[in-house]
C-alpha cells in the first residue's frame, strides 16, 4: 500500500490523465506524468511533472521510474515493451499483458473467445484474399478494423459483397486487421468495472451510450434497457476483470442486439469517456477508483446518487453559440474541461454532467441551443 505523499506515474497526458492527476492532488499524491510526445496539455499545469519526451527516449524511461513509487496508463497504445519495463523497476497496474490484450483487436477477440464471452463473429485479415472470403463466410458485410491502434471510430470502415477487394485494402493500408460480422444492434451500453490489489470489485450502473460520427456523444445513466441486461452486462464485465487478472479500473462496451443478445465490443484498460457521469453522480469516481486499485487501497462504493446524463464538449460545440453562459444557467450540470487550445473537428474538449429526473432533456436542449438546431 502506497500512502498519500507517494508518488504515481502516468503513462500518457491526456484528458483522462489530468483528471487522474486532479484526483490525486485531491486525496495527497504527487503525480508524475510521461507524456509519450513533445505535447500534454490537459496534464501541464496540474501533474506535479511532466516528462515531455517519447517512450522510445531510455533516458525518459529511466528518470521516470526514479521519480514514482507506482504506475499506471491514461491510454492503451503504448508498446509492451515500455510497459513491461516500468513493471519490472515500480510496478504498473493494470499489468502489461491486460494492456497488452485490450490494445490489439487480434488478441482482444481470442481472449474473449477463450473465456467463452460473447463478441461479433470475426476474421483475421492480412490480404485481400482473406478479405474477400471473411466477408462471405460472415454473411455479406461487417466492419474491418485494424488490429492495433484505434478509437473513436478510426481505423475501422464498412465493407459488403461486391466491392473491390483489392482496392479496399490497399487503401486500408495496415498489414493486419480483424473483420467483423456487422451486427444490428439496438444500442449500445457500457460497464465500468473496478478490481482491487486484494481481488474485491465493484461495478457502476451500465450507461447508454449515444455515439456522433463515431465519437461519443452522450451517456445516459442508468441505461434503458431491460434488468436482465444490466446484470448480464455487469457479470460480464467482472468475469473479464478476473480473466485478465486486472488491477484498475476498466471499460467494457456492449452492443444490444435482438437477434443476438448482449456481445462484448471493445474493452478499455483504464478510465473511460463513458465514466465521467462518476465523477459528480457517484459516491466514488472512477478516477479516485483507479487510484485507489493502483497505489493499493480499499475501493470506493461505486453507488449512483440519482439520474445522470453525461454530455461530451465536443468541438463543434466549443466552437457553437454561448456554450459556457447556457451552461452557468443550468442548475443541476456540472462541467470539466481538459485545458485543449484547439478545438477542430470533433475533439473532446470536455464534458458536462446533468443530473436529476430531467437531465436528458436538459442536456439535449443545451446541446441544439449550442449547435442551432431544432
Amino acid at each position: 500500500m502506497i500512502l498519500p505523499g507517494g508518488t504515481l506515474g502516468i503513462l500518457g497526458g491526456g484528458q483522462l490523465g489530468r483528471m487522474l492527476c486532479l484526483e490525486a492532488r485531491r486525496l495527497g499524491y504527487r503525480t508524475v506524468v510521461w507524456s509519450g510526445s513533445e505535447v500534454a496539455e490537459p496534464t501541464q499545469g496540474v501533474a506535479d511533472e511532466v516528462i515531455l519526451k517519447p517512450f522510445s527516449d531510455a533516458e525518459a524511461q529511466a528518470y521516470f521510474v526514479e521519480q514514482v513509487d507506482v504506475a499506471t496508463v491514461e491510454f492503451e497504445n503504448i508498446d509492451h515493451d515500455v510497459l513491461r519495463a516500468v513493471d519490472a523497476a515500480v510496478g504498473i497496474h493494470p499489468r502489461p499483458e491486460a494492456v497488452a490484450i485490450c490494445q490489439n483487436r487480434e488478441r482482444e477477440k481470442l481472449f474473449l473467445q477463450g473465456k467463452g464471452i460473447p463478441c461479433a463473429p470475426f476474421r483475421v485479415i492480412e490480404t485481400a484474399a482473406d478479405l474477400a472470403a471473411g466477408v462471405t463466410e460472415l454473411g455479406g458485410k461487417g466492419v474491418l478494423k485494424t488490429a492495433a491502434f484505434g478509437y473513436d471510430g478510426k481505423g475501422q470502415i464498412r465493407v459488403h459483397e461486391g466491392m473491390d477487394w483489392e482496392m479496399v485494402w490497399a487503401d486500408f493500408d495496415f498489414p493486419r486487421a480483424v473483420l467483423e460480422k456487422w451486427i444490428p444492434f439496438e444500442c449500445e451500453i457500457s460497464v465500468m468495472v473496478a478490481r482491487g490489489a486484494d481481488g474485491a470489485m465493484e461495478v457502476y450502473d451500465v450507461a447508454e451510450n449515444v455515439h456522433r460520427e463515431h465519437v461519443l456523444d452522450y451517456s445516459i445513466v442508468p441505461a434503458r434497457v431491460d434488468a436482465q441486461v444490466v446484470a448480464q452486462a455487469q457479470e460480464l464485465a467482472k468475469k473479464l476483470a478476473e480473466g485478465l487478472e486486472y488491477r484498475g479500473i476498466m471499460g467494457v462496451e456492449f452492443f444490444v442486439s435482438e437477434s443476438e443478445g448482449l456481445i462484448v465490443n471493445e474493452m478499455a484498460p483504464r478510465p473511460h469517456n463513458s465514466g465521467h457521469h462518476t465523477m459528480d453522480a457517484c459516491e466514488t469516481s472512477q478516477f479516485e477508483q483507479q487510484l485507489r486499485a493502483v497505489v493499493g487501497l480499499s475501493l470506493g462504493s461505486s453507488r449512483l446518487f440519482c439520474p445522470v446524463v453525461m454530455l461530451n464538449l465536443l468541438g463543434d460545440m466549443w466552437r457553437g453559440e454561448g456554450l459556457f453562459e447556457k451552461l452557468a444557467l443550468q442548475e443541476n450540470a456540472t462541467w470539466h474541461l481538459y485545458g485543449k487550445t484547439s478545438s477542430k473537428g470533433l475533439r473532446k474538449c470536455g464534458h458536462a454532467n446533468f443530473l436529476g429526473e430531467q437531465a436528458l432533456e436538459n442536456a439535449l436542449a443545451l446541446k441544439n441551443a449550442v449547435l442551432g438546431e431544432s
